[in-house]
């Protein structure tokens, strides 16, 4: 019964529990056999106090749990809380590295019938804690071989086999067996190490009792199964049904569950609707042609929290699995767990509905006639691909509240810095609370520990309205041990109802078939896992809107290599090519506009297969472009390449690579500028501020290369801390005997310390924003491109020939990052006037009449000209009919003398203020009574043409 309260599992390629468990901690009972009514004490010792403290001034706890003669687990009535132990539960301090406590277990757990306790020892917070320990309760302990579970469900005259084994003190007892069905004897006989029968032809349901006393032994042991009668019904599955909740749209007293399980017996629904009791009227039909049961509810009441599991039935396991199974559904759009709920904030989740008493693991929430979400936007446009900023978010580590009301309360900080895309890390429901989220239980669920579906539903709403899509990060090539599909066809060798898969699972393989793997591996070309994973994209296209998905570890949807072939997994592998080409089709066959992006960081001729796919219809595959030690090598003050941050590079047809210096998995930039910067000649890029200083220029050479780029949190702010800063604010990079606490919740400065007011913090914020209005609102960074570098001194060309001379088609980037003021030729592809795009008023041009004159750029220092200032500063860069605004000047609205189909509405540093969607009349009436005074930039589309015009506002 440990407390799994700290799940986390990082991306690849190395699984790291961020969990203080102690396997060496030493647990001894005495006596080591006894019955519920005797005194027992428990011995702890083998207590690191390395890991510990002092073992002779720590406190530790007891926390405990049993189980009743039916199999179901309770805690103790006097644990307390996980974060804060009753202090009846403390053991003594012996002084010697020893803790001692003494109980009974009936009056201890206040309860009779007790056949198993467990324990464990913790620190009175929680943050440490042992392994479990369990023990059975007798003097002599019966078991069963078979069945595995408490109740055996068949058909009137099936047979069942029993094989079962006797303890006393922990070891194997030989002796006499009789078995006892509904108090009469059936059958005796003596074994060791097992005692085998059969019954057969069974009849009627009832009560199997075991009895087995030791030879030399008074004393006897027993264990008991029930037998459940039933009469499987086969029916055809109503047509129009799919796995999961089939709600009936006309009719909310109604709902129909579906569940496919091959190899299974029966399936029996339990849930607050049957109190937990289903074996009377709740066993689901089989359908007749295929392997799924069915059942249609009736008498629910409209607006009402149910709770449900399927209970699922094999009387012919194969070795190690168990006859039962009890289990959430695998397509659960909301699960309750008792694991992570009661440590989820009511401000986070209000009214969270409360677990089942008496159920164990996580149970799935039913609801007829919920109330749909009223979606302000509907048809909103996604920003091209070539035109992407990605910001990618945790959500956990973005603000104090750690929810989505934060990136709610936040949308102006994403507007300003003109971002146009925000990627979560995953958000589906995962083990734990405090996770990154790629150890995901549910893929249909939304996780609580974020907020309702109802609030994220808001978020992306909000998005919508401020021009900004939303993109989910989806950990679909594995899942953890309290997965459904996992459960169902589990390897569970000792009985603790967690396991792998094994051998007939119909989802997952037994062992992995790439060398990166965590948890268990989907098997990619099984159809089950297929329609999986189109029911999740479903649900996410279609429920909440989500404008894409970045598919994390795909180099593992491959069946074609072994768990530690590393070459095989990084070559070429035409079954993954294949299914996820399937998987990008049926995503764009959802939506057509539907961005599709694999984090594979493999070999150029498999991705090109993904980047280049249907891209004459506009489509193509989005790829991560990992260039995280390139660049940093240049913020550092050291030469670098950094090429591959363009797609041509890499044999893509199209911009298509999501290139980016940092994300979730790579070490800050910033972190290493100050522990390994270049800090020769009086120059230190050690120091804070004069790091801080170089991350503008970096902006520069990363976000204007043709195609989607990325920022992780707060890199615009210059964040500094290591990705492997500890809980306490510490820093363990990878070796550390502690750990690298990589996955460990991280502090928060940039709100705490207020780094927007900053200067040099704000600088780098200001600056990326003006580069990512240039990114977004130039047609000249679709086009053409060229890349000099493997010094520190990188010269970016960008340029398209398409483009009128009165257009921006031309753009030139220089930046330095050495430690000493460098001479750069700039390479202009022409003589005459060059303006300073970080300026918009036109001052700083520079009459150019050699195209090769040096630049003497400080270090740390970039330059970025144009042949024309960007269309955010010009008031008319493209004649359409004379098109005007007026009033002009205006106090709370303003019109347009002509048609039009979207009006944008910037400051002068290029930051977005306001759009309106929709295609407007002549002289339609647009509202901007909620903008402050001001000189704005309007910028009017309408037929493929655009005018940007000034309006001033007072």
């Amino acid at each position: 019964m440990k407390y799994l309260l700290r799940f986390f599992f990082i991306l690849f390629p190395t699984l790291i529990l961020a969990q203080a468990d102690q396997d060496d901690v030493l647990f001894e009972l005495n006596p080591s056999a006894f019955d519920e009514d005797q005194e027992i004490t428990i011995t702890v010792s083998g207590l690191d106090a390395g890991v510990w403290g002092s073992t002779n001034g720590a406190n530790l706890y007891l926390w405990a749990w049993y189980k009743d003669s039916n199999g179901v687990q309770s805690d103790s009535p006097t644990n307390g809380q996980w974060t804060n132990s009753d202090e009846s539960q403390l053991l003594t301090n012996n002084g010697d590295g020893t803790y001692t406590f003494s109980l009974t277990p009936t009056t201890f757990y206040g309860d009779t019938g007790i056949t198993e306790i467990g324990m464990l020892v913790k620190t009175d917070d929680g943050e440490l804690q042992s392994q479990d320990e369990t023990y059975f309760v007798g003097t002599v302990n019966v078991f069963f071989n078979n069945p595995t579970s408490n109740t055996v469900i068949l058909e009137s005259g099936d047979n069942v086999a029993i094989n079962a084994y006797m303890e006393s003190a922990g070891d194997l007892e030989a002796g006499n067996f009789e078995v006892f069905f509904n108090n009469v004897s059936v059958a005796t006989g003596q074994g060791f190490p097992n005692f085998g029968t059969t019954l057969n032809n069974i009849t009627e349901s009832g009560t199997v009792r075991v009895v087995g006393t030791p030879f030399g032994f008074t004393e006897s042991g027993e264990a008991t199964f029930e037998i459940v009668i039933v009469n499987l019904i086969t029916e055809e599955l109503p047509s129009g049904l799919v796995d999961g909740i089939n709600y009936d749209n006309n009719d909310p007293s109604k709902a129909t569950l579906v569940i496919d399980a091959p190899n299974k017996d029966f399936v029996f629904l339990a849930g607050s609707f049957n109190s937990w009791n289903p074996y009377s009227a709740h066993l689901m039909k089989k359908d007749n042609s295929s392997s799924k049961f069915w059942l249609e509810l009736t008498g629910l009441n409209s607006g009402e929290i149910y709770t449900y599991q399927y209970w699922i039935y094999d009387n012919d396991p194969v070795s190690n699995s168990p006859n039962e199974v009890k289990t959430a559904d695998p397509f659960s759009t909301l699960v309750l767990s008792p694991f992570d709920d009661p440590w989820i904030p009511a401000t986070t989740y209000p009214n969270l509905p409360e677990y089942p008493t008496g159920q164990s693991r996580e149970v799935t929430v039913l609801q007829t006639g919920q109330t749909e979400y009223d979606w302000q936007v509907t048809d909103f446009q996604k920003p091209k691909k070539e035109d992407l900023i990605i910001y990618e978010v945790l959500i956990r580590d973005f603000d104090e509240d750690r929810n989505f009301q934060d990136l709610i309360d936040k949308i102006d900080y994403f507007k300003n810095l003109n971002v146009n895309a925000i990627q979560l890390m995953p958000i589906m429901e995962y083990e734990g609370n405090e996770s990154w989220g790629y150890n995901t239980a549910f893929h249909m669920a939304l996780d609580k520990f974020y907020g309702t579906e109802a609030k994220f539903k808001e978020f992306v709403d909000i998005c919508h309205q401020n021009g900004i899509a939303v993109i989910l990060d989806i950990a679909l090539n594995h899942a953890f041990g309290r997965n459904p599909m996992v459960r169902m066809w589990m390897d569970d060798p000792d009985g603790d109802g967690w396991g792998g898969p094994s051998s007939e699972n119909p989802y997952f393989n037994q062992s992995p078939r790439h060398s990166y793997n965590v948890g268990n591996d989907f098997n990619h070309q099984q159809p089950m896992t297929q329609y999986y994973v189109q029911r999740v994209v479903q649900h996410w296209v279609e429920e909440f809107n989500i404008d894409g998905f970045r598919w994390d570890l795909t180099k593992g949807f491959t069946q074609n290599c072994s768990g530690s072939d590393e070459g095989c997994t990084n070559s070429y592998q035409q079954d993954r090519v294949d299914v996820l080409k399937a998987y990008a089709d049926y995503s764009w066959n959802l939506d057509p506009d539907h961005y599709v992006i694999f984090e594979h960081l493999g070999q150029d001729n498999e991705e090109q297969q993904w980047a280049n796919y249907r891209i004459g219809e506009g489509k193509g595959i989005m790829m991560w472009g990992i260039m995280n030690h390139d660049y940093n090598e240049l913020t550092m003050g050291y030469p670098s390449n950094i090429n591959r941050m363009g797609h041509e590079s890499r044999g893509f047809a199209a911009p298509r690579l999501v290139g980016y210096a940092e994300s979730h998995d790579e070490e800050r930039l910033m972190y290493k500028n100050l522990q390994f910067g270049n800090n020769s000649g009086g120059y230190d890029v050690r120091d804070l501020n004069t790091a801080l200083g170089r991350m503008s220029a970096l902006g520069a050479v990363t976000l204007t290369i043709p195609g989607p780029k990325m920022i992780w949190h707060f890199g615009e702010l210059g964040m500094e801390n290591s990705i492997f800063t500890c809980n306490n604010g510490t820093v363990n990079e990878p070796g550390g005997t502690d750990g690298d606490c990589k996955l460990d919740t991280k502090p928060q400065p940039q709100w705490v310390n207020n780094w927007l007011g900053d200067a040099n913090r704000n600088q780098i914020y200001n600056d990326w924003a003006r580069l990512n209005a240039l990114k977004i609102n130039e047609a000249v960074f679709e086009g053409n491109y060229s890349i000099d570098s493997g010094d520190t001194t990188p010269r970016i060309f960008i340029w398209d020939d398409a483009l009128p001379s009165t257009q921006l088609k031309n753009v030139v980037i220089m930046a330095n990052f050495d430690v000493t003021a460098q001479n750069i030729v700039p390479d202009f592809p022409y003589t005459g006037t060059w303006y300073d795009l970080m300026d918009d008023t036109g001052s700083t041009s520079i009459n150019v009449t050699n195209t090769t004159a040096p630049f003497n750029i400080p270090p740390g220092e970039f330059r970025i000209y144009g042949n024309v200032l960007p269309t955010l500063s010009v008031d008319d860069f493209q004649a359409v009919n004379d098109i005007s605004i007026y009033p002009n000047p205006t106090y709370n609205s303003f019109k347009v003398n002509q048609p039009v189909d979207v009006v944008t509405i910037y400051d002068t540093t290029g930051k977005l203020i306001s759009q309106f969607q929709g295609g407007f009349d002549k002289n339609h009436e647009f509202d901007v009574s909620r903008i402050s005074e001001g000189l704005y930039l309007v910028k009017l589309d309408s037929n493929y043409n655009s005018v940007t015009k000034q309006l001033i506002i007072n």
